[in-house]
């Protein structure tokens, strides 16, 4: 098998795409809002305004390209997909090797503010015996991976994608962490190359019932009372999802159109689907969220993205096919995830959990919410997996 050609990556946006951006966002045509709606129908008109000034007049892009720069990235391509990826290997020889991947309508973004604590925690104040070797992929579809090639790129082929990946950077024995896509993706990895993985760890869990006759057997009243939020939670937030399997080329054409639609659709899960109330701001900055929506702008990645969605989940398709997981599993589980899935479920899919850490805050966008909550978190599962 010949080894794909690894060449280095800096972000790099033109002036004319810049300026293309604000002048698009200074003619935005906003609709109207029922009086005192909040976000009960969606994004929220008076933030989505105040956000969308900020990254027309305030918003500095150049600083942000600084911060994704900061760090070693590369471009590859593997089984036909563009590939982006950050490779940041410790100053430390003994460190641990990571893969760690985003989810939707997140990026690698998310991850900018624990690079460097998990690849140097000496130069952050931690013990250096908690270094990882750091791989973070961008699934392919979104950000600088660009849009997939072709109909039927799902999960599947992202967790090849990232084992293929692992071995090209000479790791023959890692972690692999993720959340939303990227638990999806990194189960996958472990049903793949079992024998390849120290241990699996996920701040999103998927399972089911035992006895489907019985759903609620064995489980505990905080149990209960999510399962009772859930069905409230499917029927008022998944409409979404319901569009992006089905139809997501019908809803590309606006988002890929106009900054102010792709901010509202993004941002309301951001809002959503955190540990922030009723003040998205007090779990992320302007700028936070603004890095992210870019990812998805100059890249003009948010209908492959979307699509992950339709090919994974869509018509006559069904992703969530892992049956068993044997390899050291652990959960972190922070109490605004949209998936707290009971353990007694899990463990009906992974027969190795580990370790299983309820965390005091938080949400479904963990990294980048609750980055010392995360960083604390993953170096335990490593000292657990090294006991």
């Amino acid at each position: 098998m010949t080894t794909p050609q690894v060449t280095p990556f800096k972000a790099h946006v033109s002036d004319d795409v810049i300026n293309d951006l604000k002048l698009r966002l200074a003619r935005t045509r906003w609709p109207d809002e029922p009086e005192d709606a909040g976000w009960d129908y969606g994004t929220n008109l008076a933030y989505l305004k105040e956000l969308c000034d900020y990254w027309q007049d305030g918003f500095d892009w150049r600083k942000a390209e600084a911060r994704f720069n900061a760090f070693p990235q590369f471009m590859t391509e593997i089984d036909g997909q563009n590939v982006h990826f950050y490779h940041i290997r410790s100053p430390e020889p003994d460190a641990t090797a990571m893969i760690i991947t985003h989810g939707y309508p997140g990026s690698v973004a998310e991850f900018l503010d624990i690079f460097g604590p998990l690849t140097d925690p000496r130069a952050h104040g931690g013990n250096p015996k908690d270094a990882f070797h750091i791989v973070a992929p961008s699934i392919p579809g979104y950000g600088f991976s660009g849009p997939t090639k072709g109909k039927g790129f799902s999960t599947r082929q992202a967790a090849r994608i990232n084992v293929r990946l692992m071995e090209m950077l000479g790791y023959d024995r890692y972690i692999a962490q993720g959340g939303d896509w990227g638990a999806g993706i990194s189960g996958l990895v472990a049903t793949y190359v079992p024998d390849r993985l120290i241990g699996l760890h996920l701040n999103l869990m998927v399972g089911a019932p035992a006895d489907p006759a019985n759903p609620a057997d064995g489980l505990t009243e905080d149990d209960l009372a999510y399962l009772k939020w859930k069905a409230a939670y499917e029927e008022n937030e998944s409409g979404y999802q319901v569009i992006q399997r089905t139809k997501p080329q019908s809803l590309a054409y606006g988002l890929n159109d106009s900054p102010a639609g792709l901010a509202a659709w993004i941002v309301e899960k951001f809002k959503t689907w955190s540990d922030c109330g009723e003040d998205i701001e007090s779990s992320y900055t302007k700028d936070q969220l603004l890095e992210n929506i870019m990812l998805y702008w100059v890249t003009q990645t948010i209908n492959s993205a979307m699509r992950l969605y339709y090919e994974s989940l869509g018509p006559g398709r069904l992703v969530n096919d892992i049956r068993s997981i044997s390899v050291p599993v652990g959960h972190a589980r922070f109490p605004a995830e949209i998936r707290r899935t009971p353990r007694k479920w899990a463990e009906t899919i992974c027969s190795n959990i580990v370790r299983w850490e309820e965390q005091p805050r938080g949400g479904h966008f963990a990294a980048l919410e609750a980055p010392d909550l995360f960083i604390d978190e993953i170096r335990a599962f490593a000292r657990q997996l090294r006991a």
